[in-house]
This record gives structure tokens, C-alpha cells and sequence, in this order.
């Protein structure tokens, strides 16, 4: 086995093979961009470390980011170590802001999943995790902020472990002294560092007492290994002492094929442990024939490249970022989407943070800016031939709405087209309008996501919006019937107007709608004014007495009178609205609110808490059961009230640490009365 000069050891040489593509994920706060910051610095791409304190690091430098101290984008940026190109996509932690990672993870070589060492973040933690192996993506943990854990090593990795469904291999002891980490044992190189500050550790001399723990760590470490390896399992057992070229090459083995994941440690804010997570990027994690293994990609050499993510910019029109998988791609090179389209390449560039530089060509493995592909969107699949699609993007239901418009009414067509861009750039966001009460709705995955997207209208296209809550749907039906007539007659000089009619008006089980017939002899009202009769009681029901669309209304043409000269279409359609606004007040009009069926995913410490929540917004808790592959997980069932469910993922966030979630579908309509129904019906009179 090799060894280099600065004690590194890896599974394999590190020769030239086209750019890396690196995922760093992890929770809300637990120094994503802080790392890929600490990685520029080590590498020399940047004169020196920023802090997002100082507002001056390379991620999270957009307007909406610096606002809210918070990454609400994925960030990009490359860097040299040791003669291989790496591209890092810095993505956001927060639960609202997953879609640009779910977007990135297919076609990176490997994720490197950020922690802190705090219980309370577990749930987080395993929220990242699943969808990092759901996509069946290798990774790594590093356990940041070392210097600030409490308790064993020991319970730190059982903590760890309950968010991963893959066996977390302890890689580095720390060493602490008066409860500070001050260093780490490499459990592969059986060596002992001490770190310096945003400078490479210094190795020392391990002290007996930490031969001891290093035995003890070492074992457990080779023996989750040997559950993969045969032979390391007949040399544990026979108290062979493994040869280091093996215990690398199954680190490297079982990392790329799944099996296990291996945790570093470190501190990015102090540059701790920084070069040995990148020693282990580049001779344990897999390459670009690997990640187009796991993507079923075609072995043709063709021209391929995966969208990554989606940005408009001010000036430079629309950027799709995407990896090249195979063959080359230049500037003006035509590439087909799925479903054959041509897309010519119209300028290329790489992404360094919010600059770009250009580019004409790019291989294998290079992470590329692709200029004005109108139609390309995150997740699809571009190729020479055409046809392909190598990734499904799971988009989650949005999980609360607001109602936008343009402040200023010449601002509406500009308001539509800009959202159109905001929404290319993040599938998760969703816009739709409300037939109903004629609402623009923008829909999302929580509170920031949205007030984020409305300052992007703002700060980068100039459109000022208003927002409030939507208006529920609610409708109205009748409680009993009633037999009215009603008669349009006027007159006017030369032809008048006359129509005449007697309709029954009932009430219908619910989630019957609307019928109408007649029961017409005689030609009392003649045929060809009875559509108009139908048109007219339509009408009416689009507002019933209280104010709401009606349904669950059966109305029956039974009698009524016409003049030869007098009647005509007109005069029997209002006829039949006259007769509807008089009985319809009589028929015990009702309001009725949508309910909706409501599923909570929470951690289950969490439920009793959210079941109170549910409770208390007149929620019917059906019942509650574990939620199936999540350890620790439950799903609460309930019926909720639609105009209950607004604000509810901002209540069941904060009860959750971040993490809750629901869905919802539509599942009956419920009577409303009493001083709710009023408040309801004096609101839309107003």
C-alpha cells in the first residue's frame, strides 16, 4: 500500500479522473457553508477563511441569504486538492429548502452529511439521511463542531446511529483534554493528530492512555467491516492483525457500495480536520463511472449531462448547472431533452458562488453552467440522443399557500412572468389559481420559503406583491324544502317581458351537487324555455342567501304560465333566479366548511404535543401508529378543517425542532354554525 509523505494512506492511486461532484447536506445549522468555506481556505482557492457572521463567505451571498443568516439555495463552488478538481454544492438544511438537494444528489459522486453532536437534532439528521439513501448515494458523516460535544464518544455515535439505516463506522477518536477536543486518532492509520488553527494537524506520539481507547475504537471499527469481508472476519477471529492496505480498501469497497458510513470529525469553524476529510474524498470516494453505474446511464460515450439546478440571472438569461456525465460538451453543442427537443448550448461557465466564468468545453465528470436552455428544467436528463430520463424528482405537496398580487396593476403580467422564473428555479414552490374566489395562490414548503420568494419578486425583479391568507372555499346547501313560484312581468312599450314558473326546491344528500328536471304537461312553460329556467336557478346557485356557492340542491320545474308574444329566454331565466332568491331563504340555508384528511409525520416524542395542536384547531384525532421506516417516527391521523390548516406547519414545526410535516386531501364537507358561521359569512360580506 502507498503511503504519501504527509501520513496519508488510501484504498487506490488518485490519478486524473475528471472532476468530483461533492453534496455537502446536513440539518439547518450545523455548518454546511462553514465547511465548504473551511475547504476553500485549506486548498488555497480562497486568501482565507470567511465567516456568514462577517457576511463575506462564498456561499449564502445572496440578498435573501445575508437577510436571514440562512442558506435558501444551493451554493456552488470548485477547488484543486492535490492535482483533482472538486466540485462542491453546498445545499440548504432547513426542511423548506430540500428540493435544491434532492435536485443535486443523483448525480453527485458523494454526499458528505454535516452534524453537530445534539440530541435534539437527531430527527433532523435522519430526515437528510433517508433522502440521501433513498437515492442510494454514497456518503459520509462529519461530525462538526467537536470541540463543542458533551458525553462519550461513544454515546455521540449511538446518537448518530439512530438516524442512519446504514452501520456508521467510527473513523477518528477524538482526543479531549479538560473537556476540549484537541485532536483525533486516525482509527485506519493508527496515528495520533493534534489540531492547529485553520492549519493541518500535527502528528504526535499517542500516550498510553490513548493506546488503550485506540485499541478498543479500532475493533469495533474493524469489526463492522469484517460483517462485509470474509477474510477480515477469519483474521479478527484468529487475532491476525489485518494488513492497513486492507482495512483502506474495505473503507473505500464498503462506503461505495453502501454498506456502511464512515464519520469524521472535525470543526469547520476552527478548520479542524479539514484535510483529512479531504484525504478521504479522494481516494475513497467513487468517480464519475461509478455515479453513471448507479444512474443506469448508457456506456456509449455519447454527450449526457443531468440539470442540477435552475438559475436566472439578472443579465445572463437562464442557467441550467448540470454534470456532465460522458462525452464532451462545448459552447453551441445541441443536446436533446426527453422528449427529443433540440436545445443549443448558447455559452457555457463554471460556478464559483455568485460568479461564473466562461467556459468553452467540458468532460466527463465537470460541473458546467449551460446558458439558455429555455426548456430544460432541475432533474432532466440531457443527451445527443434524445429520450432519456436517468432521475424521477420526488417534489413534495406544498405545505402552506398565500394569496399574491401586484400592488401596483401595472405590475400583474410582470408579477406572473417573474414567478414563473422563481418557480423554474425551485420545483417545490407551486402557483395555481382559485376558480373559485378568483386567487392567485403560490404555494410552498413553509413559512421562510414563501416571504423568501416574495422578496426574490422584489430585490431581483423589481415587482412589489401583496400577500394574505387565502380565502377558504366554503359552500352552503338547504335543510328542507320549499315550493315557490316566481314571476318576471314587465312592460315596457311594444314587446313586454313575461315568464312565470313554480319550481320545487330540495335538499340532497351530501356530496349529491346540483340536479335540476321538470315535470312539465301540457306546455304550461313550453320546451324551449326550459334550459333557460335552468340556466337561470345555475346562476342563482353560484351565491346562494349566505353568500356561497350552493350544492347538494335538487330543483324541479313543476308549473308557471307564459305569454305567446311577451316570454322569451330572458324573461323565464329571471323568472327563475326571482323564484330562487325568494324560497331559498326559506329552505334553513346552512354553511358548510371542507374538511380535510390530515396526516402528521412527526418524531414521536412530539405526538402528544401535536395531537394537542390538531385538538385545539378543531381537529377529529382519528388515531396514531408508527411511522413505517422511520424509527421513532409517528403519523397522526385527523380530520381538520380547511380554514384551520393555514398557519398549522409553522405551529408543527415549532414543535418539532424543525422537522414536522403533513399532507392533506379533501374528504367531506361539514355543517358550520353558530358564532363561527356567522364570523364566516360577515367576513365575506365584507
Amino acid at each position: 500500500m502507498a503511503q504519501s509523505n504527509n501520513g496519508s494512506t488510501g484504498g487506490e492511486q488518485a490519478g486524473p479522473r475528471g472532476g468530483r461532484a461533492i453534496a455537502i447536506v446536513g440539518p439547518y445549522l450545523s455548518g454546511k457553508t462553514t465547511l465548504l468555506e473551511a475547504v476553500l481556505a485549506r486548498n488555497a482557492t480562497i486568501p482565507r477563511q470567511g465567516k456568514i457572521s462577517d457576511g463575506n463567505t462564498i456561499g449564502d451571498a445572496s440578498a435573501e441569504a445575508r437577510a436571514h443568516g440562512m442558506s435558501v439555495e444551493a451554493n456552488i463552488a470548485s477547488s484543486d486538492f492535490l492535482g483533482d478538481t472538486y466540485t462542491f454544492i453546498d445545499c440548504p438544511g432547513s426542511v423548506e429548502y430540500l428540493q435544491d438537494m434532492r435536485g443535486a444528489l443523483p448525480a453527485v459522486d458523494v454526499a458528505i452529511v454535516v452534524c453537530e453532536p445534539d440530541e435534539k437534532k437527531i430527527p433532523a439528521l435522519q430526515a437528510i439521511l433517508r433522502e440521501v439513501e433513498d437515492q442510494g448515494v454514497p456518503h459520509m458523516i462529519f461530525l462538526n463542531k467537536v470541540d463543542k460535544a458533551e458525553g462519550t464518544l461513544r454515546g455521540v455515535l449511538e446518537m448518530v446511529q439512530q438516524a442512519s439505516t446504514k452501520p456508521v463506522v467510527m473513523r477518528q477518536l477524538p482526543i479531549f483534554e479538560n473537556g476540549i477536543a484537541t485532536g483525533f486518532i486516525d482509527l485506519a492509520l493508527e496515528r495520533c493528530f493534534v489540531y492547529r488553527e485553520h492549519a493541518p494537524s500535527e502528528v504526535v506520539e499517542m500516550a498510553d492512555e490513548q493506546k488503550t481507547a485506540e485499541v478498543d475504537a479500532r475493533f469495533s471499527m474493524l469489526e463492522k467491516l469484517a460483517d462485509y469481508d470474509d477474510r477480515l472476519m477469519e483474521q479478527l477471529l484468529e487475532d491476525i492483525e489485518p494488513p492497513r492496505d486492507l482495512v483502506f480498501d474495505d473503507l473505500t469497497r464498503e462506503m461505495r457500495e453502501g454498506h456502511i458510513v464512515p464519520l469524521l470529525i472535525g470543526s469547520a469553524e476552527h478548520g479542524n480536520g479539514i484535510l483529512r476529510l479531504m484525504k478521504a474524498l479522494r481516494h475513497e470516494a467513487p468517480g464519475i463511472v461509478e455515479t453513471n453505474a448507479r444512474l443506469s446511464a448508457p456506456d456509449d460515450g455519447a454527450a449526457r449531462a443531468q440539470v442540477l439546478k435552475t438559475i436566472h440571472t439578472t443579465h445572463g438569461g437562464k442557467l441550467s448547472v448540470a454534470r456532465v456525465l460522458s462525452g464532451r460538451v462545448s459552447d453551441g453543442a445541441v443536446l436533446k431533452d426527453v422528449d427529443g427537443n433540440d436545445l443549443r448550448v448558447a455559452g457555457m461557465a463554471s460556478v464559483f458562488g455568485q460568479d461564473t466564468a466562461r467556459m468553452e468545453t467540458a468532460a466527463a465528470g465537470d460541473t458546467v453552467a449551460l446558458a439558455k436552455l429555455e426548456t430544460a428544467q432541475t432533474g432532466d436528463t440531457l443527451s445527443e440522443a434524445g429520450g432519456e430520463q436517468l432521475v424521477a424528482l420526488d417534489i413534495p405537496a406544498p405545505v402552506m399557500a398565500l394569496a399574491v398580487s401586484a400592488k401596483e396593476r401595472k405590475d400583474e403580467v410582470k408579477l406572473t412572468a417573474s414567478l414563473a422564473k422563481i418557480l423554474d428555479e425551485d420545483p417545490s414552490l407551486k402557483l395555481d389559481h382559485n376558480q373559485t374566489t378568483g386567487e392567485m395562490i403560490l404555494r410552498g414548503q413553509g413559512e421562510m420559503h414563501l416571504r423568501v420568494a416574495l422578496e426574490k419578486l422584489m430585490t431581483r425583479y423589481g415587482v412589489s406583491a401583496e400577500a394574505a391568507r387565502p380565502r377558504v372555499g366554503y359552500c352552503e346547501t338547504i335543510r328542507k324544502p320549499v315550493t315557490i313560484r316566481g314571476r318576471h312581468k314587465k312592460q315596457s312599450g311594444g314587446h313586454g317581458q313575461f315568464g312565470d314558473v313554480v319550481l320545487d326546491i330540495k335538499p340532497l344528500p351530501r356530496g349529491s351537487g346540483f340536479t335540476f328536471d321538470d315535470t312539465i304537461t301540457g306546455g304550461v312553460v313550453p320546451k324551449q324555455y326550459i334550459p333557460s329556467v335552468h340556466h337561470g336557478v345555475e346562476e342563482y346557485l353560484s351565491r346562494g342567501p349566505l353568500g356561497f356557492p350552493v350544492v347538494d340542491v335538487a330543483v324541479t320545474l313543476t308549473d308557471g304560465s307564459y305569454h305567446s308574444v311577451d316570454s322569451s329566454d330572458q324573461a323565464f331565466r329571471t323568472a327563475a333566479q326571482i323564484a330562487m332568491r325568494e324560497g331559498m331563504p326559506q329552505c334553513a340555508p346552512v354553511l358548510l366548511e371542507p374538511i380535510l384528511a390530515v396526516e402528521v409525520a412527526v418524531p414521536s416524542e412530539a405526538t402528544p404535543r401535536v395531537n394537542q395542536i390538531v385538538s385545539q384547531r378543531r381537529g377529529q384525532i382519528l388515531g396514531f401508529d408508527a411511522r413505517p421506516g422511520w424509527p421513532g417516527w409517528d403519523v397522526v391521523s385527523a380530520h381538520m378543517p380547511e380554514s384551520e390548516i393555514g398557519d398549522l406547519i409553522v405551529e408543527l414545526r415549532s414543535a418539532t425542532a424543525g422537522v414536522g410535516g403533513y399532507s392533506t386531501s379533501f374528504d367531506h364537507w361539514q355543517e358550520l354554525t353558530g358564532k363561527l358561521a356567522e364570523q364566516v359569512v360577515e367576513a365575506h360580506a365584507a
